[in-house]
């Protein structure tokens, strides 16, 4: 008896490219129109997890937890000055603004440490 084989039905090719442009776990650096640089961990094609964002436009930094898109979690936020990186906060964020323990730093002889509340 001879055998027969079906042919595997396939799937329309945007698919596989969708599939393959979906954002999922640790990624290397992904690049944004605007030439923003994120590289860290994604779920769902958001940022999610520990991970590292450079802007372009003003040339900040930072570094630290994500949820869903947003800084939440403990990270470090530093501003470039010349050739340097200046660290502005350090602390607690929450939907993307500062909330709980932390410190900004105005200067190098000057700093608040104490407690936030949505960006205040």
């Amino acid at each position: 008896m001879p055998i027969t084989k079906t042919p595997r039905k396939r799937q329309p090719l945007w698919r596989e490219w969708d599939r393959l442009a979906q954002k999922e776990g640790v990624r290397d650096p992904v690049y944004s129109v605007s030439g923003d640089v994120y590289t860290g961990d994604w779920s769902s094609n958001k940022k999610h997890g520990k991970g590292t964002q450079v802007w372009k436009k003003n040339g900040a930094i930072y570094d630290g937890d994500w949820r869903e898109g947003m800084r939440n979690g403990f990270g470090m936020y530093s501003v470039k000055t010349g050739d340097t990186y200046v660290k502005q906060y350090a602390g607690g964020w929450k939907n993307d603004k500062r909330h709980g323990y932390g410190t900004n730093f105005y200067s190098p002889d000057e700093y608040y440490e104490g407690e936030w509340y949505a960006g205040r």
